[in-house]
């Protein structure tokens, strides 16, 4: 029997739409989506006596923000060889690790696409080290600080021994801060870019270039002052937009992924094993 349709997580039917309705369509859905980020980002403020609480919260505005993003590189992608990408692009939509890489390399810079890659490969390993000395081997590190503050879980360590996971977050004493990817996004929306108009020039200045290897921070920073102008010559900024948000742009908006794999990359117990070892000795100091 043929699967239905229906329902929740349909969003591969973006790949199915002429150019103009696919433009139009994310242009719908992106307000939306800032909406939730900013509601689960303000919800989290309030919470400052429940630390865990606020953080899971946090963690979903990012997530939501980092949907934006990815849709957005969907739009940069130059038209005339998006119809073999955009299966691929749209699939990040519901990963958790992809929105987690979108929103960490909002806090980074990439000098060029290939700086980008080498930032990305860490946050694909599907297990890390973790401790003073890599002693403990743990899940994606991503990943694993989102479900183990999110669920209560049975988890097991190296051993096989199982253990309860209590979700916990310890409690700080600085002010909670807005994460970056959704500052962008907030930035985004200020200078018109979440309009259908603004999603169409987004698109056919950022398709002027593919950015594939060499293609660079100043290429971003050019395309980004292009769209910038023709946002204000087509009146499209909002009477919040100020320079602070062109700024944000300019700071927070990564370099386009859609040509950067951020599929999960295996780790062999081995390997890891190898590298306990290293760092071991690396602290110690190796008698040989």
């Amino acid at each position: 029997m043929k699967k239905l349709q229906i329902g929740q997580r349909q969003a591969s039917r973006i790949c199915q739409m002429s150019a103009t309705d696919r433009l139009a369509f994310i242009a719908e859905g992106i307000p939306i989506i800032h909406a939730s980020a900013r509601g689960f980002w303000s919800a989290s403020a309030e919470l400052r006596e429940k630390p865990r609480e606020a953080e899971v919260l946090a963690g979903f505005a990012k997530e939501e923000a980092a949907k934006i993003l990815i849709l957005l590189d969907i739009v940069r992608y130059p038209e005339k060889r998006l119809a073999g990408k955009v299966n691929k692009l749209v699939g990040r939509f519901y990963g958790h690790r992809e929105r987690l890489i979108y929103a960490q390399l909002s806090d980074w810079w990439s000098i060029d696409v290939a700086d980008l890659r080498k930032a990305v490969e860490p946050l694909r390993k599907a297990h890390d080290l973790e401790g003073t000395m890599g002693e403990f081997i743990m899940p994606n590190s991503a990943i694993y600080q989102r479900e183990s503050k999110l669920y209560a879980d049975v988890e097991a360590y190296e051993d096989g021994t199982p253990v309860w996971n209590a979700p916990l977050v310890h409690p700080s004493d600085y002010p909670s801060r807005m994460p970056s990817v959704v500052q962008v996004v907030d930035a985004m929306a200020a200078c018109g870019i979440f309009t259908v108009e603004g999603i169409q020039a987004t698109s056919e200045v950022w398709g002027q270039l593919e950015f594939q290897e060499k293609e660079t921070l100043q290429d971003a920073e050019r395309l980004t002052e292009q769209l910038v102008a023709r946002l204000i010559a087509e009146s499209l900024p909002d009477e919040s937009a100020a320079q602070d948000h062109v700024n944000t742009l300019y700071r927070h908006w990564p370099l386009p992924m859609y040509n950067v794999d951020l599929d999960p990359i295996p780790v062999s117990l081995e390997d890891l094993k190898a590298e306990q070892e290293r760092l071991y000795w690396a602290e110690v100091g190796d008698p040989r």
